[in-house]
């Protein structure tokens, strides 16, 4: 099996980081190439999950303010809209229709 290090599509930058140009579609040598490979995907797809994970839990706090202020102005909202409907204001309407006897029959006999 040939390693890595001594395969012509690994290169090493200057700063040390490791770089495979292989393409597992056209310009595999060996079998053991392919798993080689996957793992190294795997990783790439465990960082980049690990990152979105890390800048969610810094925007959790800041999610959960924009929340309590939303409900807020949500019930103040609510609050000031309690004027329009006037529960008090209905019941009395109901209750003078049924005092003068009202049945809505207003033909002249």
């Amino acid at each position: 099996m040939i390693q890595c290090k001594e395969c012509e599509f690994y290169h090493v930058s200057p700063t040390g980081e490791v770089a495979f140009a292989c393409d597992p579609f056209t310009n595999v040598k060996e079998p053991s190439c392919l798993l080689k490979w996957q793992l190294v995907r795997l990783n790439h797809m465990a960082a980049a999950y690990q990152a979105m994970l890390d800048f969610n839990r810094k925007l959790a706090p800041l999610q959960e303010k924009m929340f309590k202020i939303m409900e807020r102005e949500i019930e103040d909202l609510n609050e000031s809209d309690k004027w329009k409907v006037d529960e008090k204001g209905e019941e009395e309407e109901d209750s003078d229709d049924d005092r003068w006897n009202c049945s809505g029959d207003y033909r002249l006999k």
